[in-house]
């Protein structure tokens, strides 16, 4: 007697991509000031962060006329696997550039300016010298305004560190971005132990410096892992801390291995805060720039208006 066999067709299985929770969802770019913003840093020729590094704070900020105006052009040295600001060859570094910047920092009025720029290891001293110009520059053409500058690591290169905090910006931040174990995949041509050395340097160059670093989550880190980074970052006197959700820019990119829930966003900033930070911001949305002005009150560096 022939047994019968049921064949069973297996379809197969499709990835389906993780949905963003409703506590990542940003207003989109819209309204006068956006459109205003954005003319203006066409007219001076700038490049913003904002629009580089697709940031998902865009449509907020630049609705309240805040910005981070990204210098030393549009094109990085370095190849970030988390970044959405253009690679390859820059052109040479734009003196100019540090006067427009103050220019449009003028125009708009700002209480409180970003500055940062794209890795030049082409020029590392030129792109040092870049930052204190524009640093000088605002305080001519925007007096009273305070400046924050979010600066490359200049390869660890002291004198390149010496020139930015000897022009004496507010607050002066560098990224952490990730844990020591991801750094190869995550930051192409950085070093954990170089960052940290900067920011040690930069309290050795001037002690009443305020410092600040950030970090993302969800590249495939342990909590264990950050929680050690928060302390490294703490041992050398960092004052600002900001923990955020990474955002896959494209599928060019690295992948995004989960969200963090509010729930874990608070306990970091819990955690974090009793290692001795001046301030800490920690969210979903939260990037370096984020509530910059709100962050720089809260150390004392100036006071909200």
């Amino acid at each position: 007697m022939a047994s019968s066999v049921e064949l069973i067709q297996i379809e197969s299985a499709r990835k389906t991509p993780i949905s963003k929770p409703e506590w990542l969802k940003a207003r989109a770019p819209v309204g006068d000031n956006y459109h205003s913003l954005k003319k203006l840093a066409r007219s001076l020729n700038l490049h913003t962060v904002c629009e580089s590094a697709h940031c998902p704070n865009i449509g907020e900020c630049w609705n309240h006329k805040t910005a981070t105006f990204m210098m030393l052009g549009n094109t990085c040295t370095r190849r970030c696997g988390f970044c959405a600001v253009p690679k390859g060859r820059p052109d040479p570094i734009d003196f100019d550039e540090p006067r427009r910047v103050a220019e449009a920092v003028a125009t708009l009025g700002l209480k409180h300016a970003v500055i940062t720029s794209v890795n030049r290891d082409d020029d590392i001293v030129g792109g040092a010298r870049a930052f204190a110009m524009v640093i000088e520059e605002i305080r001519r053409q925007a007096p009273g305004c305070q400046v924050e500058v979010l600066i490359p690591d200049f390869q660890g290169k002291e004198e390149a560190i010496r020139i930015v905090v000897e022009a004496r910006p507010e607050m002066l931040n560098h990224n952490t971005e990730s844990v020591p174990r991801l750094y190869r995949v995550v930051r192409s041509g950085a070093r954990y132990d170089r960052t940290l050395r900067l920011l040690e340097y930069a309290k050795e160059v001037d002690p009443k410096a305020v410092t600040k670093s950030g970090v993302m989550v969800g590249l495939g880190e342990e909590m264990h892992e950050l929680l050690q980074v928060y302390r490294d970052l703490a041992a050398v006197g960092t004052d600002v801390l900001t923990i955020g959700q990474y955002l896959r820019p494209s599928k060019d990119h690295l992948p995004m291995t989960r969200y963090y829930t509010p729930e874990e966003f608070a306990f970091m900033k819990e955690e974090a805060l009793t290692m001795g930070f001046r301030h800490v911001e920690s969210g979903p949305l939260v990037r370096s720039s984020y509530h910059a002005h709100e962050q720089a009150a809260s150390t004392g560096v100036t006071l909200l208006s």
